[in-house]
């Protein structure tokens, strides 16, 4: 019975290293590439934001930054839109001091965060209770700016929603 014991105990711990070794195998390591790119120029993208779920909140917010940073390193300019409505309009109401300092920042980048009125209206709720929001950042139709916009040559991102 012992002699069971340890022989299963060997295998189970010869296991775990051949895992744990090939686990150590397949991890990479970046490699810098060497980018041949055009300059960006001005760019112009709307990105509506229709969800409540944090992480896709920050996720979109995090694709802005990176693209601000690129589009600035390639020569670039990047003009950002963010559309929130539906849900979306939760990323304003009492965002954590991280949203906040993540929003100030990419206003600073010439990112504007356009309200839904319908979204407003639907949910009972006053602009003036959402985080940094003024009348003018209130549009008549989220889904609707989205197309007007579009329409002036900002181009739809959304990479998921």
């Amino acid at each position: 019975m012992i002699r069971q014991t340890i022989f299963t105990s060997l295998i189970a711990l010869a296991a775990l290293t051949m895992n744990a070794a090939s686990a150590e195998e397949s991890k990479s390591h970046y490699v810098e590439p060497t980018i041949h790119h055009n300059d960006y120029g001005d760019l112009k993208v709307v990105v509506p934001l229709t969800t409540d779920n944090p992480a896709i909140q920050g996720m979109k917010l995090r694709n802005i930054e990176n693209a601000i940073k690129a589009t600035k390193e390639w020569k670039g300019h990047l003009k950002t839109v963010v559309i929130l409505y539906a849900k979306g309009v939760t990323l304003l109401d009492h965002p954590n001091d991280n949203i906040k300092t993540k929003i100030a920042a990419l206003k600073k980048e010439d990112v504007e965060f356009e309200v839904c009125n319908n979204s407003l209206k639907e949910q009972g709720r006053d602009y003036h209770n959402l985080y940094d929001v003024k009348e003018s950042d209130i549009v008549p139709s989220g889904f609707a700016e989205v197309v007007y916009l579009q329409q002036k040559e900002h181009y739809v991102v959304n990479p998921v929603n």
